[in-house]
């Protein structure tokens, strides 16, 4: 009695837990640990009382009392911790909608009914097994739920790690408010080892943010006034003064855990597949327990030992492991992809990706930074570089245009001087005076027109054309000075990136709007061997669609344009430092934007689908040896329970180690 006390204890311990749960996946581990408690308190009692007289020599029940006292016990197992299995089998039995608990349904059944029928002497007692079946089964499900959760919960812990309040003004006044009462537009300060409250935009100071639960890159990146941060990662080293651009369920955040758990509701082709064979496994199983049955009445004339081998074919051949072998790989693969910044959308992804022999790669924003940056400085004669670029860049921040921003911008810091007279030269460039000194800058076009000889430099200018980069040449009082180049800076990890895709086997191709000289200056530069230039943005799904002629295409990109494109590609790659269109547009997405995600991504798409196949096969294999020895009446139905139980726990175990691969 003091033992069921305990165990009682333990149900309401279980019970309570569960109440106190919040998130989906904690609830159905707490319901399934209830069950295991309040299912193995009554068949422990059952075990003992079964076998105390064979292994101890004494009966802790009279014999004459032992059915009635195992039929009690048996009760609760099988029909209030197992009712949910017992109504999901038997609802499958009646509608003919077979699933995988009709078997360990009508399995445990038919032995608790055992029972009643060994009062007629028609048959063994099988009740007692029939709860340590179903507490078997009960375990094998909650060390499911709890691989499954533990998948879920890497994906959970991101919004978990976010800032609980954050310190914004209002007026002249420093308030601290819970998060949720953050709004659009409040300027939120957050100091040094602090938690940014949600995603915004610098408006004061600088400072470094440790982006890594985001992006899985572990060095801090610098933040600017004007430079976006993201809720929930960490400012570093100075007080930020942040403007909150999305809150709530528009953070990116919030949209990571919604693109992955798509991701994990989805299903890869291969599990429909795997669903097909489960909706005919289970009534040709159910043909062959009934076979089996008649069969070893008509050899032995045994009813006892027919329902027992019967119940053995009907528990062994439980396809639970076989339901499980793909979601399972696909949750470990999705948590592993959310912790790198690698968010799989979606889970047919996995299988395609393996097929994909041609990689596409937009250029602007994707192979390259999307903005214009300083790249070479070149004078004429004793002119210095500051002076050059000091001229150049007083002239040019008087100017929108994004190469005069790129100019402004590499010389940050310097006392630039005092323009007169300016004037914009539209597509040719600006003019102004510095002192008493006419300042000129812009194309060749500009120079002919002013008639300015570039004679001096026209080879430096070729070089740098050649190189794909665009050249802004520098004079004053008619003369020129010096030329500064400016292109569109490759990442710097692109080319690392794709020389790991063509070591690989991948065909890889850019395709962009640039004309063919800057095109194959970038496509030389990063490694790429095959280049499409002067696409227009709305033929570039065309251009995919032609490339698929040849195989499966994979497209990565970022932009608005991009979105056809990527919805074309039998697999599409979206930038997660892209548009918002292009997000949507993709199946797999890259948060931190480095294209050596796209190899982290492939390589994590084959390790998870190689994990697939492996549960798959250990699956099969199960079957082809434990069914026919269960038909040959050599596994005891408690055997093949735990034998069932023992398979899908190798299968989760098997996908579990996909957190040691190297992606």
């Amino acid at each position: 009695m003091r033992f069921l006390e305990r165990g009682l204890k333990l149900l309401k311990y279980g019970w309570n837990k569960m109440a106190e749960e919040k998130s989906i996946e904690e609830r159905e581990i707490a319901s399934w640990k209830r069950k295991l408690i309040g299912s193995w308190v009554l068949t422990v009692p059952i075990m003992l009382i079964m076998y105390s007289g064979m292994v101890f020599g004494l009966s802790l029940v009279p014999m004459k009392w032992m059915p009635i006292v195992l039929l009690v016990l048996a009760f609760p197992v099988i029909f209030i911790f197992g009712w949910q299995t017992i109504k999901a089998g038997m609802r499958g039995l009646v509608t003919f909608y077979f699933n995988m608990d009709s078997l360990i349904a009508l399995g445990t059944v038919i032995a608790y009914i055992t029972g009643f029928l060994h009062f007629f002497g028609l048959t063994q007692d099988y009740s007692g097994v029939s709860s340590m079946i179903m507490s078997i089964f009960v375990t094998g499900k909650y060390i499911e739920s709890r691989a499954r959760g533990r998948a879920s919960s890497e994906i959970r812990k991101l919004l978990e790690l976010g800032a609980k309040k954050a310190r914004v003004l209002r007026g002249k006044e420093e308030i601290e408010i819970p998060i949720s009462d953050v709004k659009v537009g409040d300027v939120m300060i957050v100091k040094p080892g602090e938690k940014i409250p949600t995603d915004g935009v610098v408006v004061r100071e600088e400072s470094s943010v440790d982006e890594s639960m985001v992006t899985g890159e572990s060095l801090p990146v610098d933040k600017t006034k004007g430079g976006n941060v993201i809720g929930a990662t960490v400012n570093q080293d100075g007080v930020l003064y942040i403007k909150a651009t999305k809150v709530g369920k528009d953070t990116f955040l919030a949209n990571i855990i919604k693109l992955v758990e798509e991701a994990q509701g989805t299903k890869v082709p291969i599990q429909k597949v795997a669903d097909k064979i489960t909706s005919v496994f289970v009534p040709i199983i159910l043909m062959l327990a009934v076979l089996t049955f008649v069969n070893w009445m008509i050899f032995t004339q045994d009813v006892s030992r027919s329902i027992g081998v019967a119940i053995a074919v009907l528990v062994i051949a439980c396809p639970c492991s076989l339901g499980l072998a793909t979601p399972i790989a696909l949750m470990v693969g999705s948590g592993m992809g959310a912790k790198r910044g690698i968010l799989i959308r979606k889970g047919e992804a996995i299988q395609t990706m393996k097929e994909v022999k041609t990689i596409v790669f937009d250029k602007t924003g994707t192979i390259t930074k999307g903005k214009p940056e300083v790249v070479d400085v070149y004078t004429v004669g004793k002119i210095k570089k500051d002076y050059l670029l000091e001229t150049a860049a007083s002239l040019e921040k008087l100017s929108e245009h994004p190469i005069a921003r790129a100019i402004v911008s590499f010389v940050d810091g310097k006392k630039l001087k005092e323009v007169k007279k300016f004037k914009i030269l539209r597509g040719r460039g600006l003019q102004g005076e510095i002192g008493k000194k006419k300042i000129v800058i812009g194309n060749q076009t500009l120079m002919k027109e002013q008639k300015i000889l570039v004679k001096g430099i026209e080879a430096k200018i070729g070089e740098f054309e050649e190189d794909g980069k665009t050249t802004i040449i520098v004079s004053e009082n008619g003369k020129v000075i010096g030329a500064i180049a400016v292109a569109d800076a490759v990442k710097e990890d692109s080319l690392e990136a794709v020389k790991k895709l063509n070591d690989s086997g991948y065909k890889t191709v850019m395709i962009t709007g640039d004309n063919e000289r800057t095109a194959l200056a970038i496509a030389k530069q990063v490694g790429i061997k095959y280049t499409i230039a002067n696409v227009l943005p709305g033929d570039k799904a065309k251009k995919v669609e032609e490339l698929q002629k040849s195989g499966m295409v994979a497209f990565v990109g970022d932009g608005i344009n991009d979105a056809p494109a990527l919805k074309q590609a039998n697999v599409g790659i979206a930038m997660g430092t892209g548009t918002d269109i292009a997000i949507e547009a993709g199946d797999i997405v890259l948060a931190k934007g480095s294209l050596m995600g796209v190899v982290q991504a492939i390589n994590l798409s084959r390790a998870t689908f190689g994990k697939i196949k492996q549960n798959l096969f250990w699956v099969f294999a199960y079957n082809v040896v434990a069914i026919p020895l269960a038909v040959a009446g050599l596994l005891h139905p408690v055997i093949a329970e735990i034998a069932m139980a023992a398979s899908s726990i190798t299968v989760v175990g098997n996908a579990n180690l996909l957190r040691r691969r190297k992606i």
